[in-house]
């Protein structure tokens, strides 16, 4: 006999805003401790089992194939920093990485080593001369069912190493500090912390954040080495409700910096390195409006700062001020150009790198310091005075990874493609040779067989909205429909860049097409891409992802049975809209710990995060055109009778940035429309879901299963799947 689905006690809670009443059956879902919410969850999780079970052959095929297509054993590609090579290791059988380090030969060894087992001895099987373990998260990980690293880092000197480590899932880790010699742990315990903690450059103190009961990271504190974590002294404590803070240092290693930032604000302040106990001091005041970042860099023999703003420069400027005096005109080292976005620039002792975007792609350019690139030497397409990177992909993404020494003459660079696997090369900035160094290994895969393209939808108001489209060229034939999946995020300024993945093979293995609707709200065209699908202009995002699905089916690619939408997180929100909006336009959604029930949480200035969303949501708690705007597109508070898609959500019990009340109130509320909606929980993980990477391969064959059934490629159920039962509402 068949399990019926799950009906959730309705238990009326009614608040009131801006003169509108609006009563939630499910809002005592929120207490995480009530026996009847835990046993609610364990039962969707039974009943999600039960209409999955047909599926569990398709499971096991895709797990195995991700497992086939990966090399188990692996290390990445080492990086200097001191005196040493720092790289991790990843063992066949084994969930988490292993971290190791190897000496340098002497001062100018700047080429990683390269590890040639020989024919018989994998390379990554085989041992760098000198190589130690430094950390092994599987031993750290033991005894426990979740398990991430938050921080790590190594004293100067090389002998002292710093590791936070959360073991629940909410992001709050327990930081500890180890002799690196001998392996041993210092009695310095410090509970509670946010990730991104750090050594100062005498390696006496250490710095870290710490969060306040809405999870925001509000806190910088000093730790002294040897010392009990009672005796921190904090620095910095950030007041304003919008705003995170972060501590830092410089790769000049010359300065310690504290960021505070909120969506559409930054402060910065500045204490020399030398006097780590000393005060900081603020760079520019805090301007409502203004974002800035600052680098270190030393020009003409002299200390500057390199500024990344957008004072009157809406895609970012660049401005050259003396250390001293950040509040001088300065010069323009970069000049504003219209929808070129500049997102951050990197300062070495011999070269500038900088980094942004165009065309919906990112870029990297290179100006050296005491050599300046000619007008002429330039790229037509570069900014004056840089010399842009060529690459001959039509979409890719590159950006700087691994640079943390000063006086390194290369810069590391990580590039990939949807169908290019990822690499890292080295560039040499004087001779701008690039040197591949390694790329990532995957087995059984021909790139030949894929291809990747860049079309454009039309939304209704006109706009062009980029959409990247990859599939297997001897199973899509152009005009005949194909089985496609379409992912969309769009919010934070977020861009959705190329890049490949394992797991996707299976599904254009199987003659699906994986498209990439990258809507307003993402950073894919410049700040006003953002600008245009945040706040009073959401819905922009929404309608986007309706209009791209449109141009998919009427261009032929695939039909309205054939196509299934993904969104996670605020792409959650995004598809769970999308659903009430136009859900004849999909056979089924995925909503991956979706915020579906944005209206609610934004409302509650006491929840996780919800002061800080304002910038990015609007503040419907004090703003009534704010509220109306987010209640009429709240996927939540607009279900509907209608016929819906197949709809599966999927979260985690600890996570704290979109909780599990959420996706848990939703699919209650589309039971009682007679939705064939699915939820599935995670117990024990956070938001980035499952830790432990053969775990999260099965997490991901799951809904990969789960996406190919809706698209009738279940060769076990077919069309017949029982995940497309549904049932008559008893309270109907």
């Amino acid at each position: 006999m068949p399990i019926l689905p799950p009906r959730a006690a309705k238990i009326p809670t009614v608040r009131t805003h801006h003169g509108d009443t609006v009563t939630d059956n499910y809002e005592w879902m929120r207490d995480k401790e009530s026996t009847e919410l835990l046993a609610h969850l364990a039962a969707e999780n039974t009943y999600t089992d039960q209409e999955t079970e047909g599926l569990s052959a398709l499971r096991a095929e895709i797990f195995t194939e991700i497992k086939t297509h990966t090399q188990e054993t692996d290390l990445s590609v080492p990086v200097r920093e001191g005196d040493w090579w720092y790289y991790s290791r990843t063992l066949e059988g084994a969930q988490y990485r292993i971290h190791c380090r190897a000496p340098i030969s002497g001062p100018d060894d700047w080429t990683p080593p390269v590890i040639d087992g020989g024919d018989d001895a994998p390379a990554a099987t085989s041992t760098i001369a000198g190589e130690e373990v430094i950390l092994d998260d599987n031993v750290e990980a033991a005894g426990h069912e979740f398990y991430s690293l938050g921080s790590l880092d190594i004293s100067g000197d090389g002998q002292l190493m710093l590791f936070g480590v959360d073991t629940v899932g909410d992001e709050r880790y327990t930081l500890r500090l180890r002799v690196l010699a001998t392996g041993e742990d210092l009695g310095d315990v410090v509970e509670n912390t946010s990730s991104g903690a750090l050594f100062d450059a005498s390696g006496r103190y250490v710095f870290y954040s710490t969060v306040d009961d809405a999870w925001r990271p509000d806190t910088v504190w000093r730790h002294t080495v040897g010392t009990a974590a009672t005796g921190d002294v904090q620095i910095f404590h950030e007041p304003d409700e919008r705003f995170w803070v972060g501590v830092g240092m410089t790769r000049s290693r010359r300065y310690l910096v504290i960021e505070a930032g909120s969506s559409i604000t930054s402060e910065a302040r500045l204490l020399d390195a030398a006097d780590p106990t000393g005060d900081f001091t603020v760079v520019w005041p805090r301007q409502e409006g203004v974002e800035y970042s600052i680098e270190h860099a030393v020009l003409g023999g002299e200390d500057r700062l390199l500024i990344v703003h957008n004072r009157d420069a809406e895609d970012f400027a660049v401005l050259d001020v003396p250390v001293g005096e950040p509040a001088s005109e300065g010069r323009v080292l970069v000049a504003h150009t219209p929808g070129t976005r500049i997102e951050g620039v990197d300062a070495f002792a011999g070269h500038l790198v900088l980094e942004y975007r165009r065309a919906a792609l990112s870029r990297v350019a290179i100006q050296l310091v005491d050599e300046p690139t000619d007008e002429g030497d330039v790229l037509a397409a570069g900014p004056a005075g840089w010399y842009e990177l060529p690459f001959a992909e039509e979409l890719f993404s590159v950006g700087t990874a691994g640079n943390p020494e000063w006086m390194q003459p290369t810069v590391r660079l990580g590039y990939s493609s949807f169908i290019t696997p990822s690499t890292v090369y080295d560039l040499d900035v004087r001779t701008r040779e690039l040197r591949v160094l390694r790329q990532q290994p995957v087995l059984q895969y021909d790139p030949t067989l894929y291809a990747q393209k860049r079309e454009w939808a039309v939304a209704g108001d006109g706009t062009r909205i980029p959409v990247s489209l990859i599939f297997r060229t001897d199973l899509v034939r152009p005009g005949s429909p194909a089985p496609t999946l379409l992912y969309g995020y769009g919010s934070y300024e977020h861009s959705i860049d190329p890049g490949f993945s394992i797991a996707r093979i299976s599904l254009l293995d199987r003659g699906v097409v994986y498209a990439v609707a990258h809507v307003r709200g993402g950073g894919e065209l410049g700040r006003a891409w953002y600008d245009n699908g945040k706040t009073v202009a959401k819905r922009n995002t929404f309608t986007d992802f309706v209009a791209v699905a449109e141009h998919l089916t009427s261009t032929g690619w695939t039909r309205t049975d054939l196509l299934v939408a993904e969104g996670g997180s605020a792409g959650g929100l995004l598809v769970g809209a999308v659903a009430n909006l136009a859900p004849e336009a999909f056979a089924g959604i995925l909503a991956v710990v979706p915020f579906v029930d944005p209206l609610t949480s934004i409302l509650d200035p006491d929840l996780p995060l919800t002061v800080i969303e304002w910038d990015e949501w609007g503040d419907p708690l004090h703003n009534a055109e704010i509220y109306a705007l987010m209640k009429s597109y709240s996927p939540y508070e607009n279900v509907r009778d209608t016929r819906y898609p197949r709809i599966l959500a999927v979260t985690s019990l600890n996570d704290t940035r979109v909780l599990y009340v959420e996706p848990a109130k939703w699919v209650a509320r589309l039971r009682e429309v007679g939705a064939p909606a699915l939820l599935r929980t995670e117990m024990t993980a956070g938001h980035g879901g499952v830790s432990g990477r053969y775990e999260s391969w099965h997490k991901k064959a799951f809904e990969y299963a789960w996406i190919l059934d809706c698209l009738g490629l279940n060769p076990g159920q077919g069309a017949g799947s029982n995940a497309h039962r549904e049932y008559d509402d008893p309270g109907a």
